[in-house]
């Protein structure tokens, strides 16, 4: 950039404004992946609870449908698990984490599955009251590891920005500011060097004058005396 920025005291100020507003933006992004670290090492562990969550409600579903399936004969289970439609709803908004948007999801209340008494038992009912916890369960790993992956994401890019300001951009306005310095201080050298001439110019015209005005007068005095 050295060649493309005119060496001129302006300049000079301009680039040390710049260099302080980088240096500046750099801090700020520095504290804010110093933040997103930190929210980051937070939300590994609430993930992993929820893994572990997930896992131990995974397994005790199952050991209600196996039971299900035994008392109640697997053809019952799976005609009623086609049977019992629905959607289940949850409540999501987007939340804001040191300017990052994630997902804030809230599982609502289980309801126990709606059977018709008939030809069903109270396994099968626990099963599908179960699965229903694993549903949650599911929504909530999904929610954790979303908002793990965007903050993730969001370190790696303010990383990015603060390595090209560090290492690009500070340096590039450093290096204007040196060459700037280095050719106002050349023409600093230059301009007192020739002021130095024109002094010693004008001293050795004032000194000339000074012997020919001395001369003239000793000469003027030779005359009278003749």
């Amino acid at each position: 950039m050295a060649d493309q920025i005119s060496p001129t005291r302006s300049a000079l100020l301009a680039s040390k404004a710049s260099l302080k507003t980088a240096s500046s933006g750099a801090d700020l992004l520095k504290r804010k992946r110093d933040a997103l670290i930190g929210e980051f090492f937070a939300l590994v562990k609430d993930a992993l609870a929820a893994r572990e969550e997930l896992s131990g409600v995974a397994k005790g579903a199952y050991v209600s449908l196996f039971g299900a399936k035994s008392w109640d004969s697997p053809e019952a289970v799976e005609s009623l698990s086609l049977a019992q439609g629905g959607a289940f709803s949850i409540d999501m908004q987007i939340e804001s984490v040191y300017g990052v948007k994630v997902p804030k999801i809230q599982v609502p209340e289980q309801s126990r599955a709606e059977f018709s008494p008939i030809n069903v038992g109270s396994r099968t009912i626990q099963a599908a009251a179960d699965f229903q916890g694993v549903m949650g369960a599911v929504i909530k790993v999904a929610a954790t590891e979303t908002k793990l992956r965007r903050i993730g994401e969001e370190i790696k890019k303010t990383s990015r920005r603060v390595n090209a300001l560090e290492q690009v951009v500070i340096p590039g306005i450093q290096g204007d500011i040196r060459f700037i310095r280095g050719v106002l201080d050349q023409r600093e050298r230059e301009e007192s060097f020739r002021l130095k001439k024109i002094k010693a110019k004008l001293e050795r015209e004032a000194e000339n004058e000074k012997k020919e005005r001395i001369d003239t007068q000793a000469g003027l005095h030779g005359s009278a005396a003749d």
